[in-house]
């Protein structure tokens, strides 16, 4: 054990003094990014680069922040536990890899909350468009050239224009941007048109105005959800930590003293390790809940 704790404080050692005048933190920062860019998943580097392009992805000092805290939390809560060094460095290393799926989950809600309202400000705006031009192509390029649309929602509706005009119909460009973004909104808006411009009306203007409104409730519904949301991840959070803290009331009934002895016994130390996988893993599925499906009807 000494001799670990004597290997951590060389290797920190080396770094400074390699990278004297830098900020060693900094440098450690980087090449785990480095390192995170080359193996993340594609899809997800795409999520992140947008989470950065809006301003909400965590500074190094964020994350390092994390880092702090979490292990933290865990070489406390550990020790409670078990009494072991060893083991209480161990869960100090393990707990740090949550921190990327956490920031995976975050950067995801930031995308889906990001993808609704562009699809909001896309629904809302073909809507008015429309009542203006009665042509579902000319609609959406007014949407498309307005500004009001980034990526990669605006390069999906230019290229439903451009299949709407390859095809001579809309019927593909409109299953081609149902797939791509499954909303209620969206396929209710679409199947509206499609009836007008298959079927015709005399007076869309009631039907294009009953559409507007329910499209208005969806997304008061929507952040009536978000508000809810974090309200009950608070609570969940609070609860999750008490759950870990449980044992210190367990030492209190029984005395520090007989609860040592107890942890002597292998049974015990596994039913102790089952207790802090089972807490993690209902936070872990707490966290995806909250961060997923944000703008989901």
């Amino acid at each position: 054990m000494e001799f670990i704790i004597v290997a951590i404080i060389l290797i920190f050692i080396v770094l400074y003094r390699k990278y004297k005048g830098e900020n060693v933190s900094k440098f450690i920062t980087e090449q785990a990014t480095i390192i995170y860019d080359k193996f993340a998943p594609y899809s997800f580097k795409l999520v992140r680069e947008k989470t950065k392009e809006l301003g909400q992805e965590y500074t190094a000092r964020q994350y390092l922040m994390q880092v702090i805290i979490f292990t933290s939390f865990a070489a406390v809560v550990s020790y409670l536990y078990f009494y072991s060094i060893p083991v209480t460095i161990f869960y100090m290393f393990v707990v740090n890899f949550s921190i990327p799926y956490l920031a995976f989950l975050r950067c995801k809600k930031v995308y889906s909350e990001f993808i609704f309202e562009q699809i909001q400000v896309y629904t809302t705006n073909t809507i008015m468009e429309f009542a203006t031009t009665q042509s579902f192509v000319k609609s959406i390029e007014g949407v498309a050239a307005s500004g009001v649309l980034e990526d990669p929602v605006l390069g999906d509706v230019n290229q439903m224009i451009q299949m709407s005009y390859a095809n001579g119909s809309i019927d593909e460009a409109l299953e081609y941007m149902n797939q791509k973004y499954p909303y209620y909104i969206v396929k209710n808006m679409h199947q509206l048109f499609l009836q007008i411009t298959k079927e015709g009306a005399m007076d869309s203007g009631e039907s294009l105005e009953n559409m507007q409104q329910d499209i208005d409730m969806l997304v008061e519904g929507v952040y009536r959800d978000r508000m809810e949301r974090a309200s009950f991840h608070k609570s969940f959070l609070q609860y999750g930590v008490m759950l870990y803290l449980m044992v210190m009331l367990i030492q209190y009934m029984l005395g520090r003293d007989t609860y040592i002895k107890l942890i002597e016994q292998w049974y015990v130390i596994l039913i102790l390790h089952g207790i802090i996988l089972i807490n993690s893993y209902f936070l872990l599925k707490g966290e995806k809940y909250y961060n997923e499906n944000v703008g989901a009807e």
